[in-house]
């Protein structure tokens, strides 16, 4: 049996999602508490002498005025952009075709698509982030490396081969046939294994002819259980394109739905420009939005509707989209968020943004019940936030009136050397200075 783990702070804790009722009501702070870890999971939470005086053999790791929460959750990330992320770029298609494409030739080469899922996994976790959703290539081999590597480190991820066969370079392209062959076959050497989940991966309706579509969706409705991820209504210029491509259908969810690919356990990344019908269909199915605010900012796509979907009950994760997001940091990620909700008329509570970095993104994933909170049970992924990180946040927590005033400025100003320590699946995996 593994030793016991004490970690103690102030802890962040979810007693309700804090879009349906007050934020402060659902989303609380613990202050002088600690969490248990034994056998990679939280076996107790309580305040921090009661813990430490059951159990005296334990090892200790203080963490006095610092955040204790769960681990960040990425919902959708492109792990093959991780070298060209920043690229400067003019609209969509053309960021892809210049940046993006040529750099996914590369994930040919075995060899490049470890080096390359290493450094992702190594650059993620140092800020916080210990659970990704990710699109890979049309590779198997970038599929199998990161999986590989995710693996060796016991760490949560769900990803997929990339699906395309058509408006793509010619050495990105599958067919429907090997897209379907592919991706059952990584499927079922993969999802369940450890912690890694598959997802049946298209990109999107523009690279994916109609017989792709349809082979994907007979791959989900042969496989209910695995998570689907794609990309939806990101730019407007792209839905000009995809009317031109699908003429008839009635909208871009259309394009998807017509072909078995819209259902509860799909993830639609990005989702700004939706019409009225498509956000019923969303709801009536369950599916999850996720909501990429630093890529939609790069990339000029738009402003998502935060305070509208989530008033109509849909989930919604949160996600760097790296490398359309010009950072791996879910701290920049939430600041861009807030920034995004007030263009778009809405101001989104410290407790709403941390929400939707874990337990958002966990039930986007349809992994609440394992990550996403500190609740007894639950896979111990944690993060623990510095609230004084640097000279400027430090002398604006000084001046800060209470608790959520001293969170604020390290999530608009914060980056990774506010992550103080990180776990994933109960092993301790960056060192830190106790106090």
């Amino acid at each position: 049996m593994s030793k016991q783990q004490i970690l103690s702070g102030d802890l962040l804790i979810f007693e309700g999602d804090p879009f349906m009722d007050e934020s402060e009501q659902c989303v609380k702070i613990l202050s002088d508490s600690a969490l248990v870890i034994e056998g990679g999971l939280i076996t107790e939470i309580g305040a921090r002498d009661t813990l430490l005086a059951a159990h005296p053999s334990a090892d200790h790791h203080a963490h006095k005025g610092k955040l204790i929460c769960p681990g960040f959750i990425d919902a959708h990330v492109h792990y093959p952009q991780t070298a060209m992320i920043a690229s400067w770029g003019k609209r969509l298609i053309d960021w892809l075709n210049t940046y993006t494409f040529p750099e996914e030739m590369r994930f040919e080469d075995p060899e490049y698509a470890r080096k390359i899922s290493a450094s992702y996994l190594d650059l993620t976790t140092a800020h916080g982030t210990t659970t990704m959703a990710s699109f890979c290539t049309i590779h198997t081999a970038s599929v199998e490396a990161l999986f590989s590597e995710a693996h060796s480190r016991g760490q949560r991820v769900v990803a997929g081969k990339t699906c395309m066969d058509r408006n793509a370079p010619e050495r990105l392209q599958d067919t429907a046939q090997s897209a379907y062959d592919d991706s059952k076959a990584l499927l079922e050497t993969w999802h369940g294994v450890g912690r890694l989940s598959y997802a049946i991966t298209p990109r999107f309706s523009p690279t994916s002819t109609p017989e792709q579509l349809e082979a994907m969706g007979a791959l989900w409705a042969e496989n209910p259980e695995c998570l689907m991820q794609t990309h939806l209504s990101e730019q407007l210029d792209e839905i000009v394109w995809m009317r031109d491509l699908f003429p008839d259908a009635r909208d871009y969810l259309d394009t998807y739905e017509r072909f078995g690919l819209l259902g509860a356990r799909g993830v639609y990344g990005h989702a700004i420009h939706l019409e009225p019908r498509e956000i019923d269909q969303l709801q009536e199915h369950g599916a999850a939005l996720v909501h990429c605010p630093t890529s939609n900012a790069f990339i000029g796509s738009g402003l998502f509707q935060m305070a509208a979907l989530k008033a109509r009950n849909i989930s919604v994760g949160l996600a760097t989209d790296t490398g359309g997001g010009s950072s791996f940091s879910m701290l920049r990620t939430m600041a861009a968020a807030y920034e995004i909700a007030q263009l778009s008329g809405s101001v989104l509570h410290s407790g709403q943004l941390l929400w939707l970095a874990t337990q958002g993104s966990a039930k986007a994933l349809h992994l609440s019940d394992k990550i996403g909170a500190l609740d007894v049970g639950m896979e111990a992924d944690i993060v623990v936030v510095d609230l004084a990180s640097t000279p400027a946040i430090a002398q604006r927590y000084e001046n800060a009136a209470h608790v959520w005033d001293r969170i604020f400025p390290t999530i608009m100003m914060g980056d990774d050397r506010a992550i103080a320590d990180v776990w994933i699946g109960g092993a301790r995996v960056t060192p830190t200075s106790c106090t």
